[in-house]
């Protein structure tokens, strides 16, 4: 009786995930790892091996799997990312304790270099006062994307569709690793992604206009991720710096509508979140301003939804009620397959852990308990009994 497959965590390491995707893409092709292997000339247990992260495969092997399962260079662009993994000094990629010890020990930064980061990232402050010029700059920016670097048509570093789709792949990536450890855990493998692969692209010529503004509207994305990452290390004042770098990337790359949520729902909470409602509360009004007439109605209800926060902070209980009530209108109006994929986790479930942040916030705290049993049961009433 034959063995049932070993189950894959993707979220573990780049190995696992290369090897979650060629099992994937195998077994979309119906092929065994015998038949792939005999198609590809190597073994069934190298097949095997690299499937399940006991092996590192080497380029002609990926190669090779990804024109007999037609992938469309889908495996071949994960190439970097499994080399930087492979290449990373002083990080062991391999374990004899088992997938929890190995994933330890994959995201582990050794300890010297930890505490020099550490010490130097949260020495930045956050700073409030250049939030308004930011957000102004933001309102006021022109409505075509501003590609700094143009394309050339016969320019051989230029940036292309692969390019795109092997950033999109590594963003996904990253962001199922923090999902899975949170905490800053894996910030060390991002900013090396950022510093050796993302700042070449930017630095490079899009073969199209098109193609420029994907990439600005990603590299937002990475930069996003680096603020959260940085928030979740205690680096507020780094946290800031990544938001705002993202921030104008979407201006860079006309996307109004990202950049109304990073203005409000990063910036504005990252704000709220250091101490400061007011610089909170004009980030978040801003984004509304800027987004009326781009808004769908989830991304609405967020932005809505952080307003009424700085409101609460401020005391302002009839204007938090308002922009709460707001909130929950939009939310009622939107369909996921409608929305960006970048807000669709932003459900009434989230939205009532932000209403019992309000009422915690106002002093009311049966409100903010009702409100949170809410987001257990997936039902929000703005503003509970008594409002």
């Amino acid at each position: 009786m034959g063995q049932s497959p070993r189950m894959l965590e993707p979220s573990l390491s780049e190995r696992h995930f290369f090897g979650a995707e060629l099992r994937r893409l195998r077994e979309r092709a119906r092929l065994s790892q015998a038949r792939l292997g005999t198609m590809i000339r190597f073994s069934a247990d190298l097949v095997r091996r690299v499937e399940t992260a006991e092996r590192f495969p080497s380029q002609e092997f990926v190669e090779a799997c990804d024109g007999a399962l037609a992938a469309g260079g889908a495996l071949i662009r994960l190439l970097p990312l499994l080399e930087g993994s492979r290449t990373n000094p002083g990080m062991r990629t391999t374990s004899p304790r088992g997938p929890a010890a190995e994933a330890s020990s994959l995201l582990a930064v050794p300890a010297e270099e930890a505490l020099g980061v550490a010490d130097m990232v949260i020495r930045v402050p956050f700073q409030p006062g250049v939030l308004d010029r930011a957000a102004l700059d933001w309102l006021n920016c022109p409505a075509s994307p501003r590609l700094s670097v143009p394309g050339h048509a016969d320019s051989l570093d230029q940036v292309g569709e692969e390019d795109l789709d092997s950033a999109e792949t590594a963003l996904a990536m990253f962001r199922q690793l923090d999902h899975t450890h949170g905490a800053g855990r894996v910030h060390t493998q991002v900013q090396r992604y950022v510093e050796r692969e993302l700042n070449r692209l930017l630095a490079s010529p899009p073969a199209s206009e098109a193609i420029g503004r994907h990439l600005y509207t990603l590299a937002a994305g990475f930069f996003e991720l680096c603020g959260y990452q940085a928030v979740d290390t205690g680096a507020h004042g780094l946290a800031q710096r990544r938001y705002l770098r993202a921030l104008r990337l979407t201006e860079a790359a006309g996307d109004r509508l990202y950049g109304s949520y990073l203005l409000a729902v990063n910036i504005g909470h990252l704000a709220l979140h250091c101490g400061h409602p007011e610089p909170a509360r004009r980030m978040a009004l801003t984004a509304v301003r800027g987004s009326e007439t781009r808004a769908t109605p989830a991304v609405a209800a967020a932005l809505h939804a952080v307003v009424a926060r700085t409101h609460a902070r401020l005391g302002r209980e009839d204007d938090c009620l308002t922009h709460l009530s707001i909130a929950d209108k939009q939310l009622v109006r939107s369909k996921p397959e409608d929305e960006p994929a970048w807000i669709r986790y932003f459900d009434a479930a989230y939205l009532a852990d932000e209403i019992a942040h309000c009422f915690h916030d106002l002093g009311r705290p049966q409100q903010a308990q009702q409100h949170l049993d809410d987001l257990f049961q997936g039902s929000v009433v703005v503003g509970g009994q008594g409002s």
